[in-house]
């Protein structure tokens, strides 16, 4: 009975003094067209010390996340969040300022809160011309200077161009390509 409880002890340690980390993004991270349990980041908490928050909707975009994120703090006190969003905001073609604006709303509610931003780099296809992708994409690149925070690549870089990897729609990742994104993504995370 003692050993049991002792186990029982180590495991609740552990699980109880696991750092948090939150992820803050849209259908790249919520197993858009799969079942959760298909996901990197469900697949990423099987191999990780962290535990792993997934708060990602498909369709959210930077205004919506900004909206919900006080919230998510008070409930989960994570540690870290990565911010994987903007998307949707520049395929909808919004203009840049507000998404900007958003994000660096989004990072200085995480300071506010004494965790870490990790905002993560997202490009969009280049149907939309090549001067609002350059910007857009300057934009990560811009607020993870001024705010001195991580940015990390766009996990998608190495996916979007095998077509086998995605959907048919040319936009998210298919379930094969989950465990790819999942090792990625365990790369940047165990560097924390």
């Amino acid at each position: 009975m003692r050993i049991v409880f002792l186990l029982f002890l180590i495991v609740f340690s552990q699980i109880v003094l696991a750092q948090k980390l939150l992820i803050l993004g849209d259908s790249l991270s919520a197993a858009y067209g799969m079942n959760y349990e298909q996901g990197w980041p469900h697949l990423l908490q099987q191999n990780s010390k962290w535990q792993l928050i997934n708060a990602s909707i498909s369709g959210e975009t930077t205004a919506g996340a900004a909206a919900r994120l006080p919230a998510l703090l008070q409930q989960h006190q994570p540690d870290v969040v990565l911010i994987e969003l903007g998307g949707n905001d520049g395929l909808r073609g919004f203009p840049l300022p507000p998404i900007k604006n958003n994000l660096n709303q989004i990072i200085s509610l995480i300071q506010q809160h004494k965790a870490q931003p990790i905002l993560m780099q997202i490009r969009i296809p280049p149907n939309y011309g090549p001067r609002y992708g350059k910007e857009f994409a300057n934009i990560y690149t811009e607020l993870a200077q001024q705010n001195k925070i991580m940015l990390w690549p766009f996990f998608m870089e190495q996916i979007a161009t095998d077509s086998s990897l995605m959907l048919a729609d040319g936009i998210h990742p298919n379930a094969k390509a989950q465990p790819e994104i999942s090792l990625i993504m365990k790369k940047l995370i165990d560097e924390l």
